[in-house]
């Protein structure tokens, strides 16, 4: 009789989409394994979300997070599944983190990418497109992802990214000077939308 040894199981709903150097798809890696000292570039999504008033949602990442633990950000960030379409992703994991649905989801910079290294010697190597949404109500954030969470002003936030970038994440300091010819982000997804 013989004994098999079986691979222990790998969780595709916990994999990222490996870049190559003209940003096609090149393979996948385990999320918690592809963050590193020498990370791959990867795909990955940035939200602004968005109240009635116009006011943007900051969060204000847990403690426990790998990179960039208590630093206040954009509203949501994740990565897409290998084969999910980026909006069902967006859409997915601001469930998962805010418990927030979303209406009006856009696309506002479909280019952006950026490499930052943090303190500790761990880099963010993403190819991120940056997406608008509001909000259907108020977030009820998981308190393993953000340990904090505030409705603020849109130019507020923005002052902020200059004046003080060290407290906020460095992929948000970099979308807001991207952001910096629209009067407002949710200016530049209709300006998208309208050039597709």
């Amino acid at each position: 009789m013989s004994t098999q040894t079986s691979a222990p199981a790998v969780d595709v709903g916990d994999q990222v989409v490996l870049l190559d150097a003209e940003r096609r798809p090149c393979g996948t890696a385990p999320r918690l394994a592809v963050h590193g000292l020498d990370t791959p570039l990867h795909l990955a999504f940035s939200t602004y979300i968005f109240d009635a008033a116009g006011r943007l949602l900051v969060t204000r990442r847990a403690l426990g997070k790998r990179t960039w633990p208590g630093v206040w950000t954009n509203s949501c960030c994740g990565h897409p599944r290998p084969g999910e379409p980026m909006e069902v992703a967006v859409e997915r994991r601001v469930g998962q983190e805010l418990r927030l649905a979303l209406a009006d989801l856009s696309l506002a910079l479909p280019d952006f990418a950026y490499r930052a290294t943090a303190a500790d010697g761990l880099v963010e190597n993403e190819v991120c497109p940056v997406y608008v949404a509001r909000a259907l109500g108020d977030p009820d954030p998981d308190p393993g992802e953000v340990v904090e969470w505030r409705w603020v002003d849109w130019e507020a936030y923005r002052a902020a990214a200059v004046s003080a970038p060290w407290a906020l994440s460095p992929w948000s300091v970099e979308q807001m000077a991207a952001f910096e010819l629209a009067a407002h982000p949710l200016a530049t997804a209709a300006a998208v939308r309208a050039a597709g």
